[in-house]
Order: structure tokens, then C-alpha cells, then sequence
């Protein structure tokens, strides 16, 4: 069974040039845009991931941690004590951000805790021993989080490429 599954073709984000001032060299029309198969599977090979998430007095905060990209959504685990589940707790919007490399990926959108059936679960724990040999997470009874996409912008070193998606709600 493989652990994650890849975006379905049909449900895919059409890939659309980002809207950003004039000064940046983002391409214009849809030609040679990223699409969102490279960039799905970017998310799922990544091995860490930084959280972007916004304190209570709005200050922002980012955090580095692990986590898991299947079934359209990113997941990922920790203590609802942390920094970022106690901003998270407060206003579920955040992005994700791969780490650093010649290929950017960026995802904007809500999170929530929540926990899973069995099959998910099964593919969540998969997932940590491939990516990380340790460390599983425990679905059913650890703080499980999902971030569902609102939007997404990637690009490949040189901006050439630099697209923006967006998700049905």
C-alpha cells in the first residue's frame, strides 16, 4: 500500500501565473509554470518543513518540524503546549514552507486538530519510518494536526517557473 497518494489529475490545482508587482520576474501567462504534480511531490519527499503561524498579539512565529503531505492535506504532530499549537489554537491560519533548496513550495491555509480512523493513521505512522526512522507519531491519542490548502505558490530556482493554485474550499 503506498503511504501517500498522489493528487488526483482531476482535482489537481490549475497552475496560474503569481500576481506580484511588476519589479519581480514572475512569468506572465501560463506557459511553463510549475505544475502542481511537481510540486505535491516536492511536499511529500521533504524531510523537514518550517510552520509559519501568528501569535496572539500578532507577531509572528516559525517553528521547523516534520511532517507528512497525503491526501492533498499536510500533517503533522505535536504537543498542544508548543508555541505553535497554542497560536494555532488561537487562529487556525498558517503556512508551510519547504526547506531551503533551489525549489520553493509554499502552502497557506487553516489547521485543525483532529483525529483520524485507522487507515489514516496506519499511512501516518508508515510515512514517519520511511521519512524518519523514528519518532512515529501517534495518531489516535498525540496532538495530530492537518493544514488544508487555500492556496499554494512554488517556483524552481530563476522565478521562471513561479505559479500560484488555488483550493476548493
Amino acid at each position: 500500500m503506498p503511504v501517500t497518494k498522489e493528487p488526483r489529475q482531476d482535482r489537481a490545482p490549475a497552475a496560474h501565473p503569481i500576481d506580484a508587482p511588476a519589479v519581480y520576474p514572475f512569468p506572465t501567462s501560463r506557459e511553463g509554470l510549475m505544475p502542481w504534480s511537481r510540486a505535491a511531490e516536492l511536499l511529500i519527499g521533504a524531510r523537514n518543513y518550517w510552520l509559519a503561524t501568528v501569535r496572539p498579539d500578532g507577531r509572528p512565529h516559525v517553528a521547523p518540524l516534520w511532517g507528512a503531505w497525503m491526501d492533498d492535506a499536510f500533517f503533522f504532530q505535536g504537543a498542544p503546549t508548543s508555541r505553535w499549537a497554542r497560536n494555532l489554537a488561537a487562529n487556525p491560519a498558517a503556512s508551510v514552507h519547504l526547506e531551503s533548496g533551489t525549489d520553493v513550495v509554499i502552502v497557506e491555509g487553516v489547521v485543525a486538530h483532529l483525529t483520524t480512523d485507522d487507515d489514516l493513521a496506519a499511512r501516518l505512522i508508515e510515512a514517519w519510518r520511511e521519512k524518519y526512522g523514528r519518532m512515529e507519531p501517534k495518531p489516535a491519542t498525540d496532538g495530530l494536526y492537518r493544514l488544508l490548502p487555500h492556496t499554494a505558490r512554488g517556483w524552481s530556482e530563476g522565478l521562471q517557473t513561479a505559479a500560484r493554485w488555488m483550493f476548493a474550499s
